[in-house]
């Protein structure tokens, strides 16, 4: 039987703190409280789809789910808020935000190519997109240099497309001043896969300066 020495009591007991920190993070910091939240909307925004047709009507789950994308947005934007404003930043919630955002769009793009309300192929370009920044960033995290490929404005300009479109495409109400939501909200998708292609290739950019002065 090998000796167990002290740094293994250390070690151990290191870890067994950590834990306990990150689960309390996880209990009791609001910033992530409000991205779980954002999360447990997905499966609820899901399901308003496959409700029966005699329980409600198509329009009244097209704005349920549009309000719920909305909400899903506003908490995006509150859990920064707070996070910042009450000093409650943290690895875990700046690893689970993007996660959430990530989900509710990549859920909304593969419904709305199901309701035939978009293109299959907008909706490849933009998912493909996330998952290749996504390793492209977890890879240049292990180099040290995350900051290389740090949310740009571009990306910020993408996302605001992609959320609107997304908006406008759920809601699939009247004609508002003879135009059609679905026709406007489908250029403003085509704005955001310029846009996501655009960011990618300018992150791609970004990431190989750093890795040849690496």
């Amino acid at each position: 039987m090998g000796i167990l020495h002290p740094h293994h009591y250390k070690d151990s007991s290191q870890s067994v703190s950590t834990a306990q920190t990150t689960a309390t993070i996880m209990m009791t910091n609001i910033p992530i409280l409000l991205t779980w939240f954002r999360i447990a909307l997905i499966p609820v925004f899901t399901l308003l789809f496959y409700l029966p047709e005699n329980w409600v009507n198509s329009q009244s789950i097209n704005h349920t789910a549009a309000a719920l994308f909305a909400l899903a947005g506003a908490t995006d934007w509150l859990d920064g808020f707070l996070a910042r404003h009450l000093k409650q930043t943290s690895e875990f919630g700046a690893f689970l935000d993007p996660v959430a955002d990530k989900l509710m769009v990549a859920v909304a793009l593969i419904l709305l190519v199901k309701l035939d309300r978009t293109p299959a192929f907008f909706a490849m370009i933009i998912i493909g997109r996330e998952i290749t920044i996504s390793a492209l960033r977890e890879w240049m995290a292990q180099m040290g240099k995350r900051n290389s490929v740090a949310v740009a404005y571009i990306g910020k300009l993408k996302t605001a497309a992609q959320m609107a479109a997304i908006m406008l495409l759920l809601m699939q109400t009247d004609p508002i001043w003879g135009f059609k939501l679905q026709y406007i909200g489908n250029i403003l998708m085509l704005v955001a896969v310029v846009l996501t292609l655009w960011s990618m290739i300018y992150y791609l950019r970004m990431s190989w300066k750093a890795f040849q002065a690496a």
